[in-house]
């Protein structure tokens, strides 16, 4: 049996390995979420991105990091931010 979770808990889409020094780690200001439901569903609706490695949502800090294969699609994650119920104001 297969775990869809990396190592350090978050969700895998099932890329495949970058090469070292491709992988992005862009930070986001999320507004809306207060819990950890919101970070389960932001996660996944990030998570599902093709090219999305991992996402750590900071409900507190309303961060949320998303590390993707190359340089990240602003526009394909505010849109996946939107449908999930939350708004992407910028990059922190």
């Amino acid at each position: 049996m297969t775990s869809c979770c990396t190592p350090d808990g978050n969700r895998s889409n099932g890329t495949a390995a970058v090469p070292p020094g491709n992988e992005r780690r862009t930070v986001y200001t999320v507004s809306g979420m207060s819990c950890g439901g919101c970070a389960a569903t932001l996660t996944t609706a990030l998570g599902e991105l093709s090219g999305v490695r991992t996402v750590d949502v900071d409900v507190e800090t309303g961060q949320v990091t998303v590390v993707t294969d190359g340089p990240a699609d602003d526009r394909r994650i505010s849109d996946a931010v939107d449908h999930a119920g939350y708004e992407l104001t910028g990059r922190a």
